[in-house]
This record gives structure tokens, sequence and C-alpha cells, in this order.
């Protein structure tokens, strides 16, 4: 799952001193590269810098990409560009600015980077960012540095631990990376030409960077993966561990009251992680499962190696096993050679499952991944007209599941003031945003709320005060 938005990551040091060095991370896409974004800020912290919200006070600047969406790379160089023509004015006033591109641009790109984009100081793969310190000092004795190698050691090994207070400035929810790469080859994906293969980190590493939030004050982890289900590690009983077992031994870590995890493949659902679900109270009820299409015939152009009908029995298990999980997925609409029948079996797939959040695309063509070679591709406009009338009935969907929570008293954890003064913004079981007026309360709590109205992205609340929270 990715999105659009850019995140800025900010640290601040009161005891710095006037030269202490800034960073400005800008961070495209998906969860995992927020993750390695603020891995990347842990990395650097360690070597004298501070991180910035404002481009312009930066003496590094570091764009993390993503390969995902249409013209990712394209982007990328638009806004070298731009950082080209404030390099150069930087440096006519004697100081200096360094550029890095970070992430899956970077790891499909490389050396074409440095080609284009004169600007460029460093080029890190997501595999080798633990070594960007070391690309930095060389890069500042006038060595522009590619480093997109998969890298030999293991890169969380190699990682500086976050500071608890660092932790805590990041609010009381976090991202932890368990799982990356993917050996799945959809024909449409760039991930494991970005990410490699599907590469587990190791159960004592988990543990204690969970063990570690718990401690610094967060109440809810994600855990993240390309394929996250496909986590495989030694536990201590010396047998083979799935990601249902490692849920089951996180929910035992003090402090951590809400467990979570995206991506997943249908194909690495299994009997032990459906058991979590319905065995763990602190797993959330939210399942992003991602089908892309709803056609046999597109599902094995794909390469998804699953039927539409294996993928709706899944279903029925999840829910059987716990019955008010929502579902969550991904959809690509105009794959080479989709039909309106191949269409029309999508719509039927989305209304027999009735997804509470979705995300939709059209199909866009990947250099170097299978589909791009496929003949067939289907017309821009059919493309158009076939996500319109998805994401309508997505949002039909999304809507109707938010409308069907008013009156549901649920546990909310509080994770921000919300815009008006007394007013919390925290996140349901279902990972809808609820606005709710808790003046007594403080972030990180979990209080029971009744939901009572519903707005385009976000829920309205008052405090169940008649309801013992948990």
């Amino acid at each position: 799952m990715s999105t659009d938005t850019v995140i800025h990551h900010s640290e601040t040091d009161p005891g710095a001193g006037v030269n202490t060095r800034k960073v400005f991370i800008k961070t495209y896409g998906c969860q995992m590269n927020v993750y390695d974004s603020l891995r990347m800020g842990d990395a650097l912290a360690s070597e004298g810098y501070v991180q910035t919200e404002q481009m312009e006070d930066a003496d590094l600047i570091l764009l993390n990409t993503c390969h995902i969406r249409e013209k990712a790379a394209e982007k990328v160089y638009s806004a070298l560009g731009r950082l080209r023509e404030m390099k150069k004015a930087r440096e006519a006033g004697g100081q200096e600015l360094m550029v890095g591109v970070t992430g899956c641009v970077a790891q499909a790109e490389g050396e074409e980077i440095l080609r284009r984009a004169p600007a460029v100081d460093v080029v890190i793969g997501p595999q080798t960012y633990h070594r960007l310190p070391e690309a930095l000092r060389r890069a500042r004795q006038g060595n522009r540095v590619v480093d997109t190698e998969y890298a030999v050691e293991d890169k969380f090994e190699h990682l500086p631990t976050a500071e608890k207070a660092r932790i805590r400035s990041r609010g009381v929810t976090s991202f932890l990376t368990v799982q990356e790469g993917c050996d799945k080859f959809c024909t449409f994906c760039v991930v494991p030409y970005t990410r490699g293969a599907e590469v587990s980190r190791p159960l004592p590493q988990i543990l204690d960077e969970a063990q570690r939030l718990a401690e610094a004050g967060v109440r809810e982890v994600t855990l993240l993966g390309q394929n996250v289900n496909a986590w495989r590690g030694e536990g201590p009983d010396g047998r083979e561990w799935g990601l249902g077992d490692l849920l089951y031994r996180l929910a035992e870590v003090a402090g951590l009251a809400r467990l979570r995890y995206t991506t997943s493949h249908p194909r690495d659902m299994d009997d032990r992680l459906i058991e979590a679900h319905r065995d763990l109270r602190s797993l959330m009820p939210y399942l992003h499962l991602p089908v892309q299409s709803g056609s046999d015939r597109i599902l094995k152009a794909m390469n998804r190696r699953h039927t539409a009908q294996e993928y709706l029995r899944l279903v029925e298990r999840i829910r059987r096993a716990r019955p008010d999980i929502a579902m969550s997925g991904d959809f690509i609409v105009g794959f080479p050679g989709e039909s309106d029948e191949d269409f029309q079996d999508t719509l039927r797939i989305v209304e027999t499952v009735g997804y509470a959040q979705a995300f939709s695309f059209k199909y866009s063509i990947r250099p170097g991944t299978p589909g791009a070679e496929l003949a067939d591709q289907v017309p821009e406009d059919v493309k158009a007209e076939r996500l319109e009338r998805l994401q309508a009935l997505l949002l039909k969907q999304q809507a109707d599941f938010a409308k069907s929570c008013v009156g549901k008293v649920i546990d909310l954890l509080l994770e921000k003031p919300g815009r008006n003064e007394g007013q919390v913004i925290g996140r349901s079981p279902w990972l809808q945003s609820v606005n709710v007026d808790a003046k007594t309360s403080q972030i990180g709590d979990i209080i029971p709320v009744r939901i009572i109205g519903t707005g385009p992205n976000s829920l309205f609340a008052e405090p169940a005060r008649d309801v013992v929270g948990t």
C-alpha cells in the first residue's frame, strides 16, 4: 500500500551548537519509506545532524523516493532541478548544501541520477541507507557516491538505536519493519527489482525494538513489510515462526496496547495468523489484503497465483475467526488485456467483500516489469472511466461502513490535539480518524467513546462516560 503524501520529519536538539548540521528529509510513498526516513534520521543524528522542517535551513536535503506511482522518476528529476538552483545560490554565498536521493527510485536509476542531476552528491538504495553517513563523508571529500548494491550485512544491525526522547517526539504510534522485499513477481510491480528478495528481520531485533518503543510511550505498533505475512524467523523454541507467532509474542510486550500489520499477500495468510486475529484483542480488527482484480484471467496475467474464489474463501475464514474485522484492499484497473467482463468481475468481488477502505489505481507501465511488454494495452480513456466507476463503488462502501459505526461505543487511542480547544484526534480499531472532545484525557490514553456522526474523512465521537474503558 502506498500514498501520494509527502511527509516531513523534524527533530530538535536544544543542546546542539550553532554549527550543528541540519537535514531535511522529504518522504514519498509507502509506510516503509516513512520508517526508513526515521531510521536515516537516527543514523544521521549519531553523526551530529538534527532534522529541520524548513528545507531552506538544511545543510543536507534527502529525497526518500517511491517508484510505485506513474512517472515517479520524472517527478524526482523535476524536484532535483529545483534543488540545483538552490545549491548554486548556496554555493555562491560560500555555504555548503549536500543533496541525496534514497529509496526505490535511487535503486532503479542509480548512476543515471548522477548523470542527469549534477546537484546530487549521494544515491543510496533502500538496502544500504545504514551506510549513508559514510557515503556523505566520501561525498564531502569530492567523490559523488552511488551505493545501490544489496547489502550482504544486516542493515538493521548497523543502525543506531533511537533515543527515547526522539521516539517520544514521534508520537504514541510507530511503524516497525519486520520484513522487506518480495519474491512474488507480480507482473505489474517493481518492488522485487527495487527492494530485492524477501528477507525477514530476526526475531530478537524485532522484540528489542518493540520493547524500546513501548518503554518510550508508544501504545500502537504497525508491523511493516512488502509482504509482511511472509515473515519467518527462528523462535526461542527452535522451530520456525511465522507472523502469527510473532504477533502472539508481541502481544506480551508490556505497554503495547495495539498491534497492526501491512501489507499482506493472500498466499501467505496461514492458519496461525488467522488464529491470532481470533485470539488477540490487541490485534486490531482491520486487515489490508490486496486482491488487485476480480477476474481470474487477469489475476493469472498478473501472476497473483490465486483465484477470485480462493480470495473470497480466505476472507470468509478470516471473518469467521474475527466477525468485527474490516477489510481493506488494493485494485488495479486497465491491466493489459482487461475486457469489460474482466472489469465487471472486479466490481462483483468488491460488492461481495464489502470494503471499509480501499486503494485503486489505473495500470501504468513500469519499465523492466513483465507487464510493460504485454500487448493489448488498455486505452487511457477506458482506464479512467473504469477507475471512476470502481472508486464510486468503493467510496460508497467506505461511507456505508462509517455510517454503520454511528451509535457504537469503541475504544479510541488518542494520538494528537485537534484543531479546536479540547478536541483530540484518535484512531478507531478500524483505522478511522475520530474527533472527540476529551479535555480530561491525555495523548496516549485509550478511552471509550460513542460515535455520533460522520464526516468526509473522519468520525465524530463523545466520551462514553457510562462505559468502563480498557
